[in-house]
């Protein structure tokens, strides 16, 4: 691809915006570099990357790179035996975290990201130099005291050190006698060392080192005697604290010098990573797609949006070219966007080869082009071509010569700057001989020569950008097989050029041209209007088609309650046979147990047993269909309301409206007999006995609570708040009473106690309690109270 038109179709801009989605300047370099590649598998390779990348992304939710730095140099001088600073430590340290994080993310059962996996299965990891960098150096001016045990000795002796000079020489400053020597009751340090600041004329007053003065000399900043045998030894600590500091960076140089090479291939595989992530995030942006990618010259754009035009703004435009024709003419208005059609069909094709997607609808086709030439001298772009005819011309040579027919040639304005005839007998004359190559041409104009020759000329299409006249605005969409106007006429007569002047000037036109001209107007206005009408109808399809699936919705919503209503039904006629063959069970089992204590006869249980299994038989064979709707009612009739899911008896008859009065419980309600449903005489009784069966099971369960509670003899309140564990403890105590318990056990834990002494403050006004005691070694100690009933 040649530098011109990648400037010229603003690929540097693309590149640009690439590189702010890297977090490492290695990714940023392969960004700044990225050219499209020529070859179709090579593109489908890229392109299949940034595609796992997205997948990865949506996946994950974004990027799974963290920042890293270019530790090359680092990594040479390591190799040569060099000692690291921290600085350089702390970068390798990133990179080496880097590389795994990137591994954990990557290195997964994914089968939709195998390129990706690929590459960063490759990725070495060094837990342990990356640990032992992370555990010595703190920042790049601090060195972990644990870095090892001699750096740990020797800042330990530097601290005792540093605090006997600091008390030696508080105790100075703090002498009431001492203190007129002093300018300031202070210690600071000059020259690392302890010193006071003495006043010139007590110097004689102060044995010891003069370390500075200040700028009048009035003050003498003096190292007492008493501490500078401290101050030597902390000297000789601090020097050997530098050594061996020294010492653990070339340690751990050392261990990374092995890894060098390791560690520079990983640095590749990153930088590769973070440029395939920053594809991925830039089309995460764009809302871009991955076009499918083709060696046959056909490109077919769907609502492509031109990526450096505000979004807000940009028109999408549909583009087809290489299948029914190999060039394609552009003509219409100024500024109506025939130039950024022709930067819309390079640069899609450029992000493309250089597996970047493209923002544009699913389905988007594009070709690989050995080439993409653009002659473009739009003054409205940044980036301007040369605007002469003879510049334009020396470009247009320059093409033919290294143009082949895989490639892609962009002309704006082909053959202007000169006369119009030879400007269009020349335009013409370059079209016919790329047509001849079968190079896939798109070119921009406004010579009726050119649009003639479209029509005329098989494999040549026009296209059009529209522009409304009405507003005098370009409404920027693009219609292939119509040719525009220019619209001159139109837009002189909207600004005020006087209607005389326009006659005129129609008037030299000449009759052939006027015709054309109409045939074309006449073209475009019949496809504006076949063009509304088929949105209309694609309207009202739609809307058809919203309103079915509505339909349809609604039916399979309406199926599914009903089956649900039916199951649920089943479920639960089969959850009352089975309770009730339970419950009849039970029943049967505490008649006998009656009997056996001089209660119920056996001729009782046999009736009870048999009802019961009249009912399961009777409700098993109906369970399938539900109850009717009555043609009449009666009062004391009992019947289902279907509405509410309920049985209830009826009060009074239907009135004249067929509203019937019910009872169902406590309480009573009205309802249309169309929502009523029969109810069988087995079904009637099936429910007294169910509802017998609720009351001897409440019984029962209340029998077997008072037995539940005879056998308790602790309680357990840990975890309760205190107004939680009173009711509990209160309750406890009155049924152990009732048990005849003479002592109980309560545990409440340690705790806080506030739940201990809130139960002792409790059992202490409890009429029943006779004593209480915290538990002895072996009943729970202090976190149980053992409590003695009257």
């Amino acid at each position: 691809m040649t530098e011109r038109s990648l400037r010229v179709l603003e690929f540097d801009k693309i590149r640009t915006q690439l590189t702010q989605y890297c977090v490492s300047d290695m990714g940023r370099e392969l960004c700044g570099a990225l050219v499209p590649a020529n070859r179709l598998d090579d593109v489908r390779r890229m392109q299949e990357e940034t595609e796992e990348a997205r997948t990865l992304m949506t996946y994950l939710g974004d990027t799974p790179m963290i920042p890293f730095s270019d530790v090359r140099a680092q990594l040479h001088l390591a190799e040569i035996g060099s000692a690291l600073s921290p600085r350089a430590l702390l970068d390798i340290a990133s990179c080496l975290r880097a590389s795994r994080a990137a591994r954990d993310a990557l290195v997964t059962d994914r089968k939709n990201t195998p390129a990706l996996t690929a590459n960063a299965s490759r990725l070495s990891t060094f837990r342990a130099v990356e640990q032992a960098i992370g555990d010595a150096i703190i920042s790049e001016d601090e060195i972990a005291d644990r870095a090892s045990s001699e750096l740990f000795a020797i800042r330990r002796k530097m601290r005792a050190c540093n605090e006997r000079v600091r008390e030696r020489l508080n105790g100075m400053i703090h002498s009431p006698s001492f203190q007129k020597y002093l300018q300031e009751a202070i210690i600071t340090v000059r020259a690392d060392r302890y010193v006071l600041p003495v006043r010139q004329e007590y110097r004689g007053m102060v044995p010891g080192i003069v370390h500075d003065q200040s700028a009048t000399g009035a003050t003498l900043f003096v190292e007492p005697m008493a501490v500078v045998e401290i101050g030597n030894e902390l000297k000789q600590l601090t020097a050997s604290e530098k050594a061996e500091i020294e010492r653990i960076l070339r340690a751990l140089s050392a261990q990374i010098a092995p890894e060098a090479a390791a560690i520079a291939d990983n640095l590749a595989i990153l930088a590769q990573l973070d440029f395939a992530f920053a594809k991925a995030a830039l089309a995460r942006q764009m809302h871009a797609c991955p076009p499918k990618m083709n060696g046959e010259g056909i490109v077919s754009i769907l609502r492509g949006r031109h990526p450096l035009i505000d979004p807000e703004k940009v028109v999408p435009l549909d583009i087809r070219l290489g299948e029914d024709f190999t060039t394609l003419i552009i003509t219409g208005p100024n500024t109506g966007g025939k130039t950024v059609t022709l930067k819309t069909t390079g640069l899609f094709t450029l992000m493309a080869q250089a597996g970047l997607q493209v923002p544009a609808e699913h389905g988007t086709e594009l070709a690989v082009f050995d080439d993409v030439f653009a002659d473009i001298g739009d003054e409205q772009s940044i980036e301007q071509s040369l605007s002469t005819f003879s510049g334009h011309m020396r470009n247009i040579v320059s093409i033919l010569e290294q143009v082949t027919p895989d490639s892609l040639v962009l002309f704006d304005e082909l053959g202007a700057g000169t006369d119009p005839t030879e400007g269009a007998a020349l335009a013409q004359a370059i079209l016919s001989t790329l047509l001849t190559m079968k190079t896939r041409t798109v070119a921009t104009t406004h010579y009726s020569e050119l649009k003639e020759y479209a029509l005329t000329t098989e494999g040549v299409e026009n296209a059009s950008v529209e522009f409304d006249v009405a507003t005098l605005r370009p409404t920027y969409r693009l219609s292939i097989g119509i040719p525009g106007k220019s619209n001159a006429f139109d837009i002189s007569r909207k600004l005020g050029l006087p209607e005389f002047v326009i006659a005129r000037a129609k008037e030299l036109l000449s009759r052939e041209q006027v015709r054309f001209e109409d045939v074309i107007a006449n073209a475009e206005y019949h496809r504006q209007v076949a063009q509304k009408e088929r949105q209309i109808a694609e309207e009202a399809r739609a809307e058809m088609i919203a309103i079915r699936n509505q339909a349809e919705a609604e039916r399979k919503k309406l199926e599914e309650q009903r089956d649900k209503a039916i199951r649920k039904a089943k479920e639960e006629a089969k959850r009352i046979v089975e309770n009730a063959r339970r419950e009849s069970e039970q029943m049967i089992a505490e008649l006998r147990a009656m009997k056996k204590a001089g209660g119920a006869q056996e001729h009782e249980i046999q009736r009870v047993k048999k009802q019961m299994e009249k009912a399961q038989e009777e409700l098993s064979d109906k369970q399938e269909t539900g109850g009717e709707v009555p043609a009449s009612v009666k009062p004391g009739d009992m019947v289902h309301v279907a509405s509410m899911d309920l049985d209830a008896t009826v009060v009074s008859g239907p009135d004249a409206k067929g509203i019937v009065q019910l009872k169902a419980g406590m309480m009573k309600m009205r309802a249309k007999l169309s929502d009523l449903r029969t109810m069988t005489s087995t079904q009637q009784m099936l429910r007294k006995e169910q509802k017998k069966l609720e009351r001897k099971r409440s019984m029962r369960e209340t029998r077997v609570d008072v037995m539940t509670r005879q056998v308790r003899q602790e309680l357990d309140v840990r975890g309760m708040a205190l107004d939680e564990a009173i009711p509990e403890v209160q309750k406890f105590i009155d049924d152990a009473m009732l048990s005849s318990l003479g002592e109980v056990s309560i545990i409440h834990g340690n705790g806080t106690g506030v739940l201990r002494a809130g139960i002792a403050d409790c059992l202490r006004r409890h009429p029943c309690v006779s004593s209480f005691r915290l538990g002895r070694y072996g009943e729970g100690e202090t976190g149980v109270t053992i409590v003695s009933l009257k």
